[in-house]
């Protein structure tokens, strides 16, 4: 039996971001007869996984639609949904990137300005 908190501790995330991932379907817990969650032990992996996913910049609804692929090579065959999210995932950033890049170009461009003046 491993309570929310229980589950909150082992892996660093608050009670009311389990609470937000049960609503959203990314975990599931059983209700013991009191009312309080139970969750089992792939909880602790699987958010985890929802930790790592959200710190790539993914929403929940992608992470919903890939939480259940394989997410090493070694269980191959990766999970095309997972394969795709990540290259759409990556050439939003490389675009986003360029865009701060250029903000960073006309920011110096600037300085150099206002320090010859």
């Amino acid at each position: 039996m491993m309570l929310i908190k229980a589950l909150a501790l082992k892996t660093g995330a608050s009670i009311r971001s389990l609470r937000y991932y049960e609503t959203k379907h990314l975990i599931q817990a059983n209700r013991l007869d009191n009312g309080y969650r139970d969750y089992d032990e792939t909880s602790v992996q699987k958010v985890k996984t929802i930790q790592l996913y959200l710190s790539l910049g993914l929403t929940t609804e992608d992470i919903a639609g890939i939480i259940d692929c394989p997410t090493s090579f070694s269980n191959r065959p990766l999970c095309q949904a997972a394969y795709q999210l990540y290259k759409t995932k990556l050439e939003e950033v490389n675009k986003q990137m360029a865009v701060l890049q250029q903000i960073q170009f006309r920011l110096e461009e600037r300085i150099q300005e206002l320090e010859q003046n």
